[in-house]
C-alpha cells in the first residue's frame, strides 16, 4: 500500500500532466530536479514513478529516463483487463451487468458513424458463421462483432472499455457454447437484429436490441451457473 508522501507525489504528477505542465510524450525532469520541486524523497518519487508506469500513464526507459505516454484510452485501460481477468471467476455476473449497462449506450452512439464498408465486415463476421462452426470460431466471431460496432462510438474511453470487458467474459460465452445446443443460431439471430437496426439508421432499436442480447448470456448465466475453471 502507498504511503501517504507517495500518494503526494502521484498526485502532483498528475496536476502536472493535468495542467499542461508535462505533456503526452514529454520526458520527466532528473529524479533530483522532480523530487525538489514536489517536495518528497527521490525513495518516495521512485515509488510514485511506478506506480503511475504500472498504469501506462508513464514509461520508464532504462538508460534514458522516464517520459509521459501518449495517454491514449486503450492505453490506460490495459491495466483495468489485467484487473478484470484476475478477478473474472468471481465476476462474470458482474462483468456482463456493466457490458448491459453501457454497451446499448456504445451501439446507440455508433449507429450514425457506421459506413458502408462497416456493414459489410458486419456481414461477414455473420457469413462466416453456421452451424457446423465450433464454439471457439463462435466466440471469436462473436467478439469481432461487437468491437467493429463499439470502436465506431466516438467515445474512445467507453469503446476501450468495452473491449477490455468483452475479453474478460469469453470463458462465459465458451461456457454458454458448450452447453447450449442453439447458441450459433441464437447469437446469429440476435447480431442480424442488432445489425438491421444499424443499417435502418434506427439508434434506439439497435440500443434495445444489443441490451436484450448481452442480458441473454446475463441471464442463462445467472440459472446456469459459473463456468468450470478449465
Amino acid at each position: 500500500m502507498a504511503s501517504a508522501v507517495t500518494d503526494r507525489a502521484i498526485s502532483a504528477i498528475k496536476q502536472m500532466v493535468l495542467d499542461g505542465t508535462l505533456k503526452p510524450g514529454d520526458r520527466l525532469p532528473t529524479e533530483k530536479e522532480l523530487s525538489e520541486t514536489i517536495g518528497v524523497s527521490r525513495n518516495s518519487l521512485r515509488e510514485a514513478v511506478k506506480a503511475l508506469s504500472v498504469i501506462r500513464v508513464l514509461d520508464v526507459r532504462q538508460g534514458d529516463g522516464t517520459y509521459v505516454t501518449a495517454l491514449e484510452p486503450e492505453q490506460l485501460l490495459e491495466s483495468l483487463a489485467f484487473v478484470l481477468d484476475l478477478h473474472q471467476d468471481a465476476s462474470y455476473i458482474e462483468i456482463l451487468e456493466i457490458r448491459r449497462l453501457l454497451e446499448p449506450v456504445a451501439v446507440e452512439q455508433a449507429c450514425l458513424q457506421l459506413t458502408e464498408g462497416d456493414f459489410e465486415r458486419l456481414e461477414q463476421t455473420m457469413q462466416d458463421l453456421d452451424a457446423s462452426s465450433g464454439i471457439e470460431e463462435l466466440v471469436a466471431a462473436d467478439i469481432t462483432f461487437h468491437h467493429l460496432i463499439n470502436h465506431r462510438c466516438p467515445n474512445d474511453y467507453l469503446s476501450s472499455l468495452l473491449d477490455s470487458l468483452a475479453g474478460s467474459t469469453s470463458r462465459a460465452r465458451v461456457w454458454r457454447g458448450l452447453t447450449d445446443a442453439s447458441a450459433v443460431e441464437r447469437t446469429l439471430s440476435e447480431h442480424r437484429r442488432i445489425l438491421d437496426a444499424l443499417k435502418a439508421r434506427r439508434p434506439d432499436l439497435a440500443r434495445t436490441y444489443a441490451a436484450a442480447h448481452v442480458a441473454g448470456v446475463e441471464s442463462w448465466l445467472i440459472h446456469q451457473g459459473d463456468p468450470p475453471a478449465e
